[in-house]
């Protein structure tokens, strides 16, 4: 399909290490490819005081697809990362969709299943609306809202409706509309709107709390979530310790208009305390690096590297070696 355009960011800690290993299962699948490699994270902001220049995201511009390895390191302000790259990155680029799937191999009496949580990306809580009255007195009060437009939230619903169409035609939303009345009313009105263009898919509803039960005791019942921007957040972590621990954990930040490219990074941290040792499971980032093959059209080899990750969850070594593991099964693939 020609050379895909791919801006790599390692980032901090263990970032490098595991972009590393999903950099040669792409070359394994044969794939061809040409890096950019941008220093950012916070080891940069510490250099010299740089999160994400414009300049950087108008050069993303032009390539097909964002690698991210982890970002963070100690001595970052709080939110500084975060905000300033991350969600900058979100924003900017109007990655409204994270796509998060994730695999439960049999075992302890429990059959084998998989299933995705669609989470709205851009709005939310995480759009910074709130502030300061007071702040540092006795008096202080902190507001932090939650932004949910019509159009932010039925682009998401409709791209969760379509997956589910892709897969067992199954989609289930997740809220908290008796207590959030106002924009889970908006989220409940506008699934039930969608719904009715998508005639084949069983529709459910589940409190947040109740669904974070459900992910320990019964995640058969999902094949499809859609959610918004903070239960999102919360339970794909849940849904990343449920299906193997948060190294196995991979995800896409996406525009499927393909209007911006889109980002695909692990789950995880940068995990500075391990950095260097060799001990990171690359697994979360390899999978990563399949999705990202995936949506540019490589289903033949993100297929090939998904196989060859799972075939080898339990893989010892260290992060290069189960790399190489990997690299050889897709090789054979």
């Amino acid at each position: 399909m020609g050379t895909h355009r791919i801006a790599v960011v390692g980032g901090d800690g263990i970032g490098p290490e595991v972009v590393a290993e999903g950099l040669k299962a792409i070359d394994a699948a044969g794939v061809s490819s040409e890096l950019t490699h941008f220093d950012l994270g916070g080891g940069r902001y510490l250099r010299d005081g740089v999160v994400l220049p414009d300049e950087v995201l108008e050069e993303w511009r032009s390539h097909d697809a964002i690698y991210l390895g982890a970002v963070g390191a100690p001595g970052v302000p709080p939110g500084v990362i975060e905000r300033g790259l991350l969600l900058k990155m979100r924003f900017e680029l109007d990655l409204y969709v994270n796509q998060r799937p994730f695999l439960l191999t049999p075992g302890d009496g429990r059959p084998g299943h998989d299933f995705v949580v669609i989470r709205e990306n851009t709005e939310g809580t995480y759009a910074g609306e709130g502030g300061f009255l007071r702040k540092s007195t006795p008096q202080e009060i902190a507001t932090q809202g939650s932004v949910n437009t019509r159009m932010g939230v039925e682009r998401c619903i409709r791209y969760a409706f379509e997956l589910a169409t892709s897969r067992d035609d199954h989609l289930t939303l997740v809220h908290k509309t008796n207590v959030l009345t106002f924009s889970g009313d908006l989220w409940q009105r506008t699934f039930d709107d969608v719904a009715t263009e998508y005639p084949s898919v069983t529709t459910a509803y589940n409190h947040v709390d109740a669904a974070c039960i459900y992910f320990v005791q019964d995640p058969q019942r999902y094949d499809v979530i859609v959610t918004d921007n903070l239960f999102g957040d919360i339970l794909t972590d849940l849904g990343g310790a449920v299906s193997g621990g948060i190294g196995l954990a991979a995800s896409a930040n996406l525009d499927p208009t393909r209007t911006s490219p889109s980002m695909f990074e692990p789950v995880h941290g940068s995990a500075p305390d391990i950095a260097g040792t060799g001990s990171a499971n690359p697994i979360a980032a390899i999978l990563s690096a399949a999705m990202m093959l995936d949506f540019l059209g490589e289903t033949g080899a993100a297929s090939a590297i998904t196989d060859a990750c799972n075939a080898n969850l339990g893989a010892q070594g260290t992060t290069a070696e189960v790399g190489d593991l990997i690299a050889a099964a897709v090789r054979i693939n």
